[in-house]
């Protein structure tokens, strides 16, 4: 998607901190961070949510999750970590691309 921030981000048109990168995904640290450590982890393909994931999107949701835990680790999380998604206009995803929101760093607000 051409005016995707995080299609841009992936391509390297727009500068982000990052923290992982492989040929499939990205991690880098959110501008706006909501606890110590927030770090955004996204598919470099272009998915505009979890609304739109099938059964052709599992394999690389669970590489996903299984990327999750090393971000944390790697990013000092020994203790735990939240791990967040919008979907949807409903559920106050800002970005229209697939992210995940690790978040951790210190004792997390309640639910």
């Amino acid at each position: 998607m051409s005016n995707c921030i995080f299609c841009k981000i992936a391509k390297g048109e727009i500068p982000a901190n990052k923290v992982y990168e492989d040929g499939q995904f990205l991690a880098f640290n959110d501008i706006h961070p909501k606890a110590k450590v927030h770090i955004l982890l996204i598919p470099k393909q272009h998915i505009e949510s979890l609304q739109v994931v099938d059964a052709a999107h599992v394999a690389m949701l669970g590489e996903m999750t299984v990327l999750i835990n090393k971000i944390a680790i790697d990013a000092g999380l020994h203790n735990g970590f939240r791990v967040v998604t919008n979907a949807g206009p409903g559920g106050h995803q800002e970005v229209p691309h697939l992210h995940y929101h690790i978040l951790g760093g210190g004792r997390l607000p309640g639910f």
